[in-house]
Order: C-alpha cells, then sequence, then structure tokens
C-alpha cells in the first residue's frame, strides 16, 4: 500500500527498522531511502520572501515567464550555464553571475554560452542581497577580491549552485555520507546500515539522472530480497 506521510525520524534497532512520521510510525526489517536532493539556496536577505516572485530555481518551470526581460543566473556549472542558454531564448539578456573568474562548464557549454549576444558574464562575483517589494527588482553583488559592492537591475534571478541531499531526518542513523552529505553505499545500494538502501540522488554518485535512479531502484530490489531470505 501507499501511504503519503512526511518521515520525521528513522532508526535502527538491529534487526528492525523504524520509520517515525507525521502520521504514525512503521517497522520493517529493511528501509530503501530515495528522498532526493533540493537546490542549494543563496541563504541572502530577500531570497525566501521573492521565492516564487522573480526568484527561482527551475528555467524550464518559470523561463517562459520572462520573455523580453533581463534575468540573472547564479552559478558557473553545467546547470547554470545549460540553463542560461535555455533563458537566452526567451529573456532580452541573461547575466551569469559567478564567483570565480571562469567558468567550471564543459567546453562545448561554455562556447555555447560565450557565443549568444545576449549572455552578460559577471566574474568574481556573489549575490548578497535580492530587492524587491512584490517582485524581484535587483541583486546586489560583492567582488569577492575587493568586497566593493553593486547594484544589478534584474526581473528575475534563477539559482543553480549545486543541490543539497534530503538527509535531514537521518541524523538519528550512523550513515556514512561523502563530504557534501550524500549516503555512500555499495555496489549493492546498502549503506553502512545493515538492512538500509540509498537510491537515486541522495546517493554518493557521479551521474544524477532518471535513468541512474531506476538502475539503482533495481538493484536494490535485488539485494534486499536476499538479505530478507
Amino acid at each position: 500500500s501507499v501511504e503519503h506521510a512526511t518521515v520525521e525520524k528513522v532508526e535502527s534497532d538491529g534487526d528492525l527498522k523504524s520509520v517515525h512520521t507525521d502520521k504514525g510510525s512503521y517497522r520493517a526489517k529493511t528501509v530503501v531511502i530515495a528522498s532526493g536532493t533540493q537546490p542549494r539556496r543563496l541563504n541572502v536577505p530577500g531570497e525566501s520572501k521573492l521565492f516564487g516572485r522573480g526568484v527561482s530555481t527551475c528555467a524550464t518551470c518559470d523561463g517562459p515567464f520572462f520573455r523580453n526581460r533581463v534575468v540573472g543566473v547564479v552559478g558557473g556549472g553545467d546547470s547554470a550555464v545549460q540553463e542560461s542558454i535555455y533563458l537566452s531564448r526567451f529573456a532580452k539578456e541573461v547575466h551569469i553571475i559567478h564567483r570565480r573568474d571562469q567558468l567550471r562548464a564543459v567546453k562545448d557549454l561554455q562556447e555555447k554560452a560565450f557565443s549568444i549576444e545576449s549572455i552578460k558574464f559577471h566574474w568574481n562575483r556573489v549575490p548578497i542581497a535580492i530587492e524587491g517589494e512584490n517582485k524581484v527588482e535587483a541583486v546586489i553583488l560583492k567582488d569577492t577580491k575587493t568586497g566593493d559592492t553593486e547594484r544589478l537591475p534584474l526581473d528575475g534571478l534563477f539559482i543553480f549552485i549545486g543541490l543539497l541531499p534530503n538527509t535531514s531526518f537521518l541524523v538519528d542513523l550512523p550513515l556514512t555520507t561523502d563530504e557534501h552529505g550524500f549516503i555512500v553505499t555499495n555496489e549493492n545500494m546498502e549503506t553502512s546500515v545493515p538492512g538500509i538502501y540509498a537510491v537515486g540522488d541522495v546517493r554518493s554518485k557521479s551521474l544524477r539522472q532518471i535513468a541512474t535512479a531506476v538502475a539503482d531502484g533495481a538493484i536494490a530490489a535485488f539485494d534486499l530480497e536476499k538479505y530478507l531470505g
């Protein structure tokens, strides 16, 4: 059966695991964690207030709303550059804001972005505040080398600075994680706690796509069947 609930905590007591939710607790011999990720946020003034009012983490969702407008993109990796290229189809100008003096995206994406006249680059800059009352009006940028600040008028700001694993409900488990907090598993998707598996984007791995998540799930299902005997 399928239960719709928010998991608050997972505990392991030897062979039995307890999953505590806002609608009750469940006991099982195995647990599969497939909690995914969430976009990393800037955590600057104005971000929460204006999220959904010009601040976004999804260009394909919100890009068409910014036709003939000016938008900013925070980040310098593959996602940031790829989404900037996509946004250039709608926006009058796309301003890529990056904390370093060069992009981290793959060469092909960089070359494509550099070739688009409407994409502008702001090197060695980090956002320290987002301005606006009911919608985004500007972002305040800080020069990472000089400390100087400047105001960049914008109609929207898209944030692509990485992902955070959804693991806050797992603090009571002695799980091994990598330096970014993603769950480390063996080749069978089993974590450092016997009987607990992790699959999909929450797992420590190099490629996060639907295809790899489905493969993780299939491998975990096959192994936990053997685990249960």
